[in-house]
């Protein structure tokens, strides 16, 4: 019998772990991940397979550290950005969490240097931004890089590792609940992990499978966004006078034909194109390295839809866009923009004859407009001509496109402000696979306050 069992060691799970063992170093705590050690997560595709073999659980995204641990590692340090922690308490709780989240994360390694403090930098880019009717969100960014944030993680296991119980390649299966009371966890091999408080971290790899059991257990859910999009690669040149001010820029616009709000994600200064796994299809992401450079920035460009009744289902309607596009290209699909303007697919010729050499080289040329639905690639069009009055040269024919880049958000968990679910007590749900975040900072700032509701019930 443990005091708490946490589902799911990404940056919510991890930093849940590290708060209780600080508040309540004698309490018995274990957690279930269903992947490797960080030291033993691979990518097969990054050792040199021509094409994703599509491994039955994708080591970019499962174990240790999450779906975070091969990124690029960057903190977004502002409560504006990456999740949703202001609907469920006061804006300054928050951004004390994000700032004590950003302290320990320091305190394993992270580097000190954060781009994007400077007001008055930030300033004229924003005045550029209106001009071009993109709003810029104010987001300072500590940046590890992938290099960096697997030592910090690292740093993190180790740690952990002599205080908790640490459960690698077990999956959780189902939760044990009794007179709305949750009371353990059952594992793909059977075992029954019984447990005080249950805390359910499992990040966007495990939003289907969360969807779903809190679903047979009458949990309630709300909708959220579905988000859908491309991601886009350019010359660094391109980018570089914003990316050597803020690094990262968060725009967002509002595309005229419909109205929807698109918006950058995840920019990767001289970084490169990665493709994920989930479950069987094939995304697309980005990273970059604190000491690798390539000669191109990459970015998504995310279209936000919400849906109403009777939707339910955003996980697998962005799953089923982005089987188009793995039907076509046989996995990840890239053309070129002034191929998608012109009406007709980009070819392998075509790509070697461009002036930026893809990073992501199993991509396939294909068509994008035979994946993407009407709506959501008129409104990336036109934020790329938005871009293109405060970067020119986004917009130029040569950019390149890669499909399809989705976001498994689950539909969002109704939770109280201890981040509890409503009629099952004791169960927390955290992190981007509850919807309840969309970044590491924010997930981290969830475990250590859902660590601290328990520790004071305790």
């Amino acid at each position: 019998m443990y005091n708490v069992a946490i589902v799911g060691a990404g940056p919510a799970g991890i930093f849940t772990a590290l708060e209780i063992v600080k508040l309540r170093p004698d309490w018995k705590v274990v957690l279930v991940e269903k992947g490797e050690k960080i030291e033993a997560r691979k990518c097969l595709l990054r050792e040199g397979y021509a094409k994703c073999p599509s491994c039955k659980k994708c080591g970019l995204l499962c174990g240790w550290g999450g779906a975070g641990a091969f990124s690029d590692g960057k903190l977004t340090l502002t409560p504006d950005v990456g999740g949703h922690l202001v609907d469920y308490m006061e804006r300054k709780k928050v951004e004390d969490l994000i700032d004590y989240s950003d302290k320990l994360y320091l305190k394993f390694g992270a580097t000190e240097e954060v781009f994007g403090t400077d007001t008055k930098v930030f300033a004229e880019i924003e005045h550029a931004a209106t001009l071009a009717e993109l709003k810029l969100v104010y987001s300072p960014v500590r940046h590890l890089g992938t290099e960096r944030s697997l030592d910090v993680l690292k740093n993190m296991q180790d740690y952990l590792a002599k205080h908790i119980t640490i459960l690698n390649n077990a999956c959780a299966q189902n939760l044990i609940v009794e007179c709305e009371q949750v009371k353990g966890v059952i594992l793909d091999n059977g075992e029954k992990i019984m447990a005080e408080y249950i805390v359910i971290a499992p990040g966007r790899e495990g939003a289907d499978w969360l969807t779903k059991e809190f679903a047979n257990h009458k949990i309630g859910m709300v909708n959220n966004a579905v988000d859908v999009g491309v991601r886009v690669e350019l010359p660094a040149p391109v980018f570089e006078p914003i990316t050597s001010k803020l690094y990262e820029s968060k725009l967002i616009y509002h595309a005229p034909t419909f109205g929807d709000e698109v918006r950058t994600f995840c920019m990767n200064p001289n970084g490169e194109v990665v493709q994920e796994n989930y479950s069987g299809i094939a995304t697309v992401n980005g990273h970059s390295y604190a000491d690798i450079k390539t000669k191109n920035t990459n970015f998504a460009l995310l279209v936000s839809e919400r849906f109403t009744e009777p939707f339910k289902e955003p996980i697998a309607y962005g799953q089923h866009i982005a089987r188009l596009a793995n039907m076509l290209a046989g996995g990840i699909l890239v053309q070129r923009f002034g191929d998608l303007l012109d009406g007709r697919r980009s070819t392998p010729d075509r790509i070697k004859s461009s002036t930026i050499e893809p990073t992501l080289t199993c991509a396939t040329p294909g068509d994008l407009s035979l994946v993407l639905p009407y709506r959501q690639l008129t409104s990336i069009k036109e934020m790329l001509f938005a871009l293109d009055k405060i970067a020119p040269g986004t917009a130029s024919r040569y950019t390149l496109l890669y499909g399809v880049e989705v976001k498994f958000y689950s539909a969002r968990v109704k939770l109280t402000d201890k981040l509890e679910t409503e009629g099952v007590k004791n169960l927390f749900a955290i992190g981007d696979g509850a919807g309840v975040t969309r970044g590491l900072i924010q997930a981290s700032a969830s475990g250590v306050h859902v660590a601290r509701t328990i520790c004071e019930r305790g």
